[in-house]
């Protein structure tokens, strides 16, 4: 099939501002939208320091879903006409220099400061710079590397499309398919076939997949029909994991039909990344947004709640003042690690890992 639909030049700004409104939203979450460590920082509850936002913040964790659904979109299009090595050259290269640095970063400040948690056992810190802690059983560093471990396994799926290379037909099986094995598994209910097919979140990258190929390819009725499908299971899974009174009731009750809305929201709001209606959103300022969305991502969680002991609890400033100031904090450090571990490490190590790299190597082998 030939692509018959829009497909902008360069790059979708809208997507890269889309990704950081994802990130705020979790963030607004961790820092005043649930309960746990983040009350040892602030020294009191978010619920009394604040009584008219708590409710709404509770709601930003669905952010990570919305990620997803980008994920799926984003993934889809940089694989889109490259070979496996250079696919897992590129996400390596993305996801590990920045990871690396918020590691140790946060390592280093609670071994400084241990005021929300001890630091971690050294051979817990050496498996957590590998992204296997969770597989493995050890303590994570960052709280947020679970999203890293599921989209890991998104990745290991994805890569049997790009090892055959792919295509519109071999898109559409991949996602058919995999939603077929999410209701399946969802119905066994086996941890080991979970943690394979992924049936409460693979929902959420079908849907993104789905849209990338109404993106190159113009909509028809097997893309919508995947959409809706796994948009249908995607709102049920998040329903039942986060308002379950059992899962938020020491907090605050979510309500289902706000659950549903947010997530139909982030589909929508790919869905017109997809259809072209975004494409005015193309300030170059989103580039940036977009740059600054992972590692903001990474680190914003436990060095947010260090940097908002200081300020709340020994420089005294407002609830409100330290809020807003610790997340500006965050996105300058965010800024840092983008300019100064991601911009000259990524593109050596994309290098390093890539098919040419390999070729040459054997090739000085050959030789020698």
């Amino acid at each position: 099939m030939t692509p018959r639909g829009r497909r902008p030049a360069g790059r979708l700004r809208a997507l890269d501002g889309l990704r950081l409104v994802a990130a705020l939203m979790v963030c607004l979450y961790h820092y005043a939208g649930r309960g746990g460590s983040v009350q040892e920082a602030w020294g009191a509850s978010p619920k009394q320091l604040f009584p008219s936002l708590y409710a709404a913040f509770s709601y930003g964790c669905l952010g990570v879903q919305i990620f997803f659904v980008i994920s799926g979109f984003v993934i889809c299009m940089s694989a889109w006409d490259r070979p496996l090595r250079d696919f897992a050259a590129s996400r390596v290269a993305r996801l590990y220099p920045a990871y690396w640095c918020a590691v140790l970063l946060v390592t280093a400040t609670f071994v400084v400061r241990p005021v929300i948690a001890d630091p971690l056992p050294i051979q817990d810190v050496l498996v957590n710079l590998t992204m296997a802690q969770l597989p493995m059983g050890a303590d994570r560093v960052l709280g947020v590397c679970w999203t890293l471990w599921v989209e890991a396994r998104f990745y290991l799926l994805f890569a049997l499309i790009v090892w055959r290379g792919a295509t519109y037909l071999r898109c559409v099986t991949f996602c058919v398919l995999w939603l077929v094995a999410a209701v399946v598994a969802a119905a066994m209910n086996v941890p080991a076939v979970d943690e394979v097919v992924m049936p409460q979140y693979a929902p959420f990258f079908i849907g993104g997949l789905a849209l990338f190929l109404v993106h190159r390819f113009g909509g028809d009725l097997t893309l919508w029909s995947i959409v809706i499908f796994s948009w249908s299971l995607g709102q049920y899974q998040a329903v039942e994991t986060l308002v379950s009174p059992a899962a938020t009731g020491t907090f605050h009750q979510r309500s289902a039909w706000i659950v549903i809305m947010v997530v139909t929201l982030g589909y929508l709001a790919v869905a017109a990344v997809a259809l072209g209606r975004l494409e005015r959103a193309n300030w170059r300022w989103l580039t940036v947004a977009g740059a600054l969305t992972y590692p903001f991502y990474l680190i914003h969680e436990h060095l947010g709640w260090a940097v908002i002991e200081v300020l709340h609890q020994q420089l005294m400033l407002s609830a409100r003042a330290t809020f807003a100031l610790t997340v500006l904090v965050m996105l300058l450090l965010a800024w840092a690690i983008h300019r100064l571990i991601e911009r000259p490490f990524g593109p050596r190590l994309k290098n390093a890992l890539s098919a040419e790299a390999v070729v040459r190597r054997a090739q000085r082998a050959a030789r020698s």
